[in-house]
């Protein structure tokens, strides 16, 4: 094994146990010996050099292309999270983060997103086959994270209690005009339109959510009170009442991060409220993960809340509520990953082997980061004027405790003939 890997892998695992076969075929053992043994394979030399040079990438790029290979004790998931558990206690050796340092200083050139390239890279993660999704999604296809009740492992439900969560956070008035920023596959919009009776404008840039959102408002004789269309947030006409934006915020990029909250409160009535549903970061600004920023997420990052606020305070919106989501999205992430493991042989059919290495990948490595690094969701609540809404929580609770009545005689007869 090349020395400097050797070394490198040594000081990492310090607790349990990992072997690790070099492209000669030689073993190598790490850790302290403890717990469910995992085995690995490299079968190329540059991928040992690549590993010590920028071994955030090299590892996923590896394990895309077959020449690293989990070959006891589980799969891609088990190691990257020894390996984060690990990684939590100590600092990588200094010459692993060159390419980190230079990432945080281009940062803001790589998320340069102007419209016509945030809608490339919004048509590179989303209008790819959309059976790929169902392998893994909930039903309703919310691809962001779920709210998961005490004692709750339900993924349909959590998800559910997300569209409830948000809904209560608005209080919507029936007739109001709402604008579902990054509508995804329109279930958010339909959900609100439904159980809360607003007329509700939804936009995306992919062409595939569009389609589908389309289909089932008209499929659930909603297309009166939902409309979807291909839009960039900085190109719609307002205003609206209320504005939600879930799981959007990740790719904006740092660069119009004041554009954002400009457009909302222009967009915004005087009485109105926003809600921003959004991935973030507890230990301060950062730079894209370069996996995500090169195979899934082009354009992409998530933000410390030091670097939300400001813009939010510039734009003169009044942050009226702030709510974070801990381990939520990794509980998400763990039941999109068995879904997708479970299906891979249909994945396999759809994508071939490669790709489905990667998206493997990427929801194993996502995982880890929001149990290990510091990852988080928040959702802030913004208004124009102090007054807009009450002066305590309890009409959230009100509201979701409404709604969850509501939706027994409403939301799920529906979906079962749907």
């Amino acid at each position: 094994m090349f020395a400097p890997l050797r070394l490198t892998l040594q000081r990492l695992f310090v607790e349990g146990d990992v072997v690790i076969a070099d492209p000669q075929g030689r073993s190598h053992r790490f850790g302290n010996g403890q717990g469910t043994r995992i085995a690995a394979a490299i079968t190329d030399t540059a991928v040992e050099r690549h590993l010590v040079v920028d071994p955030t990438l090299a590892l996923a790029e590896a394990y895309m292309a077959g020449t690293f290979r989990i070959t006891e004790g589980g799969r891609i998931y088990d190691f990257i999270d020894l390996a984060l558990r690990n990684a939590e206690r100590l600092a990588m050796p200094g010459w692993t983060r060159g390419f980190e340092v230079l990432r945080y200083a281009t940062r803001r050139v790589r998320q340069f997103n102007p419209a016509g390239r945030a809608r490339r890279n919004v048509v590179h993660h989303y209008d790819i086959d959309r059976q790929i999704y169902d392998l893994f999604l909930d039903g309703d296809r919310q691809y962001s994270c779920a709210y998961f009740g005490p004692g709750s492992d339900d993924l349909e439900a959590a998800q559910l209690a997300k569209k409830r969560h948000i809904a209560a956070k608005l209080m919507l008035r029936p007739g109001q005009r709402v604008l579902d920023i990054g509508a995804g596959w329109g279930g958010l919009g339909l959900y609100l339109a439904k159980m809360a009776e607003v007329d509700v404008t939804g936009i995306t840039l992919s062409d595939e959510q569009i389609a589908i959102a389309r289909d089932r408002a008209q499929r659930q004789g909603l297309s009166r009170s939902v409309r979807f269309q291909l839009e960039d947030y900085r190109r719609i006409a307002g205003p609206f009442e209320r504005i939600v934006s879930v799981g959007m915020f990740e790719h904006v990029g740092i660069n119009h991060f004041q554009t954002y909250f400009d457009r909302i409160r222009d967009l915004l009535t005087e009485d109105g409220v926003a809600l921003v549903h959004a991935i973030g970061r507890f230990d301060g600004p950062s730079a894209t993960n370069p996996f995500i920023a090169r195979y899934i997420f082009p354009g992409g990052y998530i933000p410390a809340l030091s670097e939300v606020l400001p813009a939010v305070e510039r734009s003169g919106l009044l942050v009226t509520d702030v709510e974070v989501l801990r381990l939520h999205y990794a509980e998400t992430l763990r039941h999109w990953r068995e879904r997708f493991i479970a299906n891979w042989d249909k994945a396999v059919a759809i994508r071939g082997d490669t790709f489905c290495r990667m998206w493997e990948f990427y929801l194993a490595g996502s995982e880890s980061s929001f149990r290990h690094q510091g990852l988080m969701v928040f959702q802030i609540q913004l208004s124009k004027r102090l007054g807009t809404l009450p002066l305590t929580r309890d009409y959230m609770i009100e509201e979701e405790r409404r709604l969850k009545l509501k939706e027994v005689g409403a939301y799920h007869s529906r979906l079962a003939g749907e």
